[in-house]
């Protein structure tokens, strides 16, 4: 008998986009005008894919869990997906 998921945890997920969303835009911002160095795009994707690793590795993590998360469920749930298909 097939295990049931448990129910994706949009609160978290839709806290994570944003934040993914907000860095892009602060980028594309600083782009925009001129102001982008190689130095800040680069810390600047890294919070923005860490976030949306987040997103998609907390998915079903419940909102207790990821208030208390360890030093190691953070770095865990900031890599890239290893369960996300890439094309």
């Amino acid at each position: 008998m097939p295990t049931k998921k448990k129910p994706l945890n949009l609160e978290i997920v839709r806290s994570n986009l944003a934040e993914a969303i907000e860095e892009l835009q602060k980028l594309e911002h600083h782009a925009a005008s001129g102001d982008l160095h190689e130095e800040g795009l680069q810390v600047g994707l890294c919070h923005a894919y860490h976030h949306m690793n987040f997103a998609w590795n907390i998915r079903r993590v419940a909102t207790r869990e990821y208030s208390n998360l360890s030093q190691e469920q953070f770095e865990e749930w900031g890599r890239y997906p290893s369960d996300i298909e890439k094309s």
